[in-house]
């Protein structure tokens, strides 16, 4: 049988910022047999990069053909479409997306449930007047302990006061941390950080509970910050969605919860003896509970351009958008299972959902539940519970994805399947851990933690520049 030898019209044209990438929209002929590679050494060739240097070294290259990622030769992409290879077509480049190399894996004591990072460049730093010259990662494991690590895999400090699994850890500023777990309590820490000065609070000590934040009445499994209107949002298994404040002292003061004394659980007296060592601690309640769910809160988040409007996702099979002015539902939109994380995608205006029916649901927001034309699509390649979401910071289309199934994906929602799976653990292993949390930072790569107690850090700089 002959090699096909039939060519296909073709232009190039790029969005890129660097002017040195831009070749001639001419038309050309090229083989319709070629896949990505050989369109990258076409580019490359226009470009005159097919040197050693930096300078002319080539530069691998992703295709998009009506703003879909071309997985396929060109011959394949005109038969699935239905067109023959007398079709004109214009292909758009764009610097491609290399594979997320392992880099280092930090062990910690029990399940990582929860991960969140800082580094000089984060909202939680700019958005203060301090400045930190390290990033960092906090966890939050299933022992109940918070913990700070730097990047040399030593835990820098332990925050020790929750009675039960942690579930949500963030960052709010360099010297202020933000915990939630099933003790259904979400507690306000005093970090250690020689990096930056700060003289509130100086009768409480590094490492210690600023304030408890009581209103929950089940586990707290994740929490959102928003830094300009010092607002926290909490996900609870009471169907409610808590707003609190970053600043205690805002909040009204409580009284500890009372404990049944008839009760004689395991549990509760774990609760009851850590009431005892928490009393002089100060309390507060929430500014607000959003009451609409039906089931489970799993995973809610602040608009990352409104921080008046908020998104959360339940068992009930919703993601609800709410209005923090009015403490109001404003939108439900209705799948057909329990969803288990969030993501906006502000930029390209798409809210990524997670579900227990293994895939990623893509909606716009900005499109009535109520219209029967609803733009949403599904990305499909988890083989169990997709559970943390993360976007990339540096590429608008692409995201990563932390499943039980064992995996972590890398995502461009213009492909229709992932662009990368990074596994963990051994790998000859016919048991996978489950990843229960992943976390993109600009300046670590991404970071990953679950079943099998290790941090794991896999390159996520460069991969998408």
């Amino acid at each position: 049988m002959s090699e096909d030898k039939s060519q296909v019209k073709i232009k190039f044209f790029t969005k890129e910022e660097d002017e040195t990438l831009n070749v001639s929209d001419a038309p050309l002929y090229v083989p319709a047999s070629l896949k990505r590679y050989g369109l990258s050494e076409v580019v490359n060739h226009l470009l005159g990069r097919e040197g050693e240097t930096d300078e002319t070294k080539p530069i691998p290259f992703d295709f998009l053909i009506d703003g879909v990622l071309l997985r396929t030769s060109i011959q394949d992409y005109l038969t699935k479409n239905g067109l023959s290879s007398e079709a004109f077509l214009s292909l758009e480049y764009t610097r491609a997306v290399l594979p997320p190399s392992f880099l280092a894996s930090f062990n910690s004591d029990d399940w990582i449930s929860s991960i969140d990072t800082i580094n000089p460049q984060s909202k939680s730093v700019l958005s203060t007047n301090m400045t930190i010259t390290q990033a960092k990662i906090l966890s939050g494991s299933y022992d109940g302990i918070v913990r700070t690590y730097n990047m040399s895999g030593n835990v820098e400090k332990q925050y020790v006061g929750h009675s039960g699994p942690i579930r949500a850890v963030q960052w709010i500023s360099p010297t202020r941390v933000v915990s939630a777990g099933n003790d259904r309590q979400v507690r306000l820490w005093k970090t250690s950080n020689d990096e930056v000065t700060d003289i509130d609070d100086d009768e409480v000590q590094d490492g210690k509970t600023l304030a408890i934040l009581e209103g929950h009445k089940a586990p707290v499994v994740s929490l959102s910050v928003e830094y300009k209107s010092n607002r926290i949002l909490s996900a609870g298994y009471d169907n409610v969605v808590g707003v609190w404040s970053t600043n205690y002292k805002e909040m009204t003061s409580i009284k500890p919860l009372e404990y049944d004394s008839n009760v004689l659980s395991t549990a509760s007296k774990k609760r009851r003896k850590m009431a005892v060592q928490d009393s002089t601690i100060r309390r507060r309640s929430p500014l607000s509970l959003l009451e609409g769910h039906s089931q489970p809160v799993e995973d809610v988040i602040f608009d990352i351009n409104d921080s008046t409007v908020a998104y959360s996702v339940s068992q009930d099979h919703t993601i609800k958008t709410w209005d923090l002015v009015t403490s109001r539902c404003v939108d439900t939109r209705n799948t057909r299972y329990s969803l288990l994380s969030v993501l906006q995608l502000p930029n390209i205006h798409l809210l990524a959902s997670g579900s227990t029916a293994r895939h990623i649901n893509l909606h716009d927001p900005r499109i009535s539940s109520t219209t029967t034309d609803q733009t949403s699509s599904k990305l499909v390649g988890h083989t169990n519970f997709v559970v943390s979401l993360t976007a990339s910071p540096s590429n608008d289309y692409i995201f990563s994805s932390a499943s039980h199934d064992g995996t972590v994906k890398v995502w461009d929602v213009r492909a229709e399947k992932s662009l990368y799976t990074i596994t963990r653990g051994e790998q000859e292993s016919k048991e996978k851990s489950k990843v229960f949390a992943v976390s993109w930072d600009s300046d670590i790569g991404i970071i990953s933690g679950g079943e099998d107690k290790k941090i794991q850090i896999n390159k996520g700089s460069d991969i998408t520049k």
